[in-house]
């Protein structure tokens, strides 16, 4: 079964035109750039946040993604910036994608409860693969392998991309979505046309229960969580909930849609975080739990999330979006 995978990965990795889904991250709210532009700037300041995803370590090759964001508020505009990379490689033949993006956010006041955010999201999309790192099947023989009869095709692919998204939040609840892939990027490595398809993903959620003292910061929470994404003819559902505890987080997550597929789902996550008024230091770790149960060795993320001010003597508060940090 585990050779099965094996080949069935690669012979996605080397057919010409295929149809790839985003790397994704199940601390989604750790990398807040990578969700939706809306949040570029949602912060008392300054913002900058790291994340590593390990998928599959039990299978040969690398799935790694890592990301990077710097995001920043600028309150005479009443707006937000913010800079997003991320580089995600996976299999023997290293199919790499590495995106460079600039983001903004406006905030809007609705009325004394509710405020929104839409937000913009500029992209430079760059595709890579380590062609000699891949075997095909008639380079195989009983000697060894032979050199290889296959037509390399290009190192890398360079495009542009664009995406959007809309954010609405109260004390208490959020609710947002983003469109991705507006321009649908060409991701064809041999000079054909095959096209990113276009990302939609709706999120949200509500803090059920919240304590603190008057103008302190809140030193108990339940919050409750969704994320749901279509790409394609891909689509995932990951709802869960956020305990959190002065300093400390633990959450859990279930990933599926048993509903409209066979498998029961395809994770469970379990998440402990440590917070404080400035860093967020969080793990996961996803249990597989569809049929690749036994072959791929789960999910391992870390992420780090820094707010800082360039400017302390400054007091500014902001009406935070009530979702967590992980």
């Amino acid at each position: 079964m585990n050779k099965h995978i094996i080949i069935f990965i690669l012979y996605l990795f080397s057919i010409n035109n295929s149809f790839a889904q985003d790397p994704q991250f199940s601390q989604f709210y750790a990398n807040p750039l990578y969700l939706a532009p809306s949040f570029a700037g949602a912060t008392e300041e300054n913002r900058l946040a790291l994340s590593y995803r390990n998928l599959w370590p039990a299978l040969p090759g690398v799935f790694l993604t890592y990301s990077f964001s710097f995001d920043k508020f600028f309150e005479s505009f009443n707006s937000g910036l913010g800079l997003l990379v991320t580089h995600d490689r996976a299999g023997s033949g290293r199919l790499s994608n590495t995106i460079i993006g600039l983001q903004y956010s406006y905030n809007i006041k609705m009325n004394n409860t509710w405020y929104a955010r839409p937000g913009l999201s500029f992209q430079y999309t760059r595709r890579g693969l380590n062609f000699a790192r891949l075997i095909f099947g008639n380079q195989l023989s009983s000697s060894g392998t032979t050199p290889m009869i296959e037509p390399p095709p290009y190192n890398n692919i360079a495009d542009i991309d664009f995406g959007t998204s809309v954010l609405f939040y109260s004390d208490k609840y959020w609710f947002g979505t983003t469109v991705d892939h507006l321009l649908k990027p060409n991701q064809s490595l041999y000079g054909e046309e095959s096209k990113v398809p276009i990302k939609l993903a709706v999120f949200g959620g509500a803090q059920v229960v919240r304590k603190g003292r008057l103008l302190k910061p809140i030193e108990e929470s339940l919050s409750l969580a969704f994320l749901f994404k279509k790409q394609a003819h891909f689509s995932q559902l990951d709802i869960g909930m956020y305990w959190y505890k002065n300093p400390l987080v633990f959450g859990v997550w279930y990933r599926g849609i048993p509903v409209l597929k066979k498998q029961f789902g395809d994770a469970i996550i379990l998440l402990v975080g440590y917070k404080t008024q400035d860093i967020h230091i969080g793990y996961s770790y996803d249990f597989t739990i569809s049929n690749l149960i036994t072959a791929t060795g789960g999910a391992h993320e870390i992420s780090m999330v820094y707010e800082f001010r360039t400017n302390p003597k400054r007091k500014r508060k902001i009406h935070a979006i009530p979702c967590p940090e992980f």
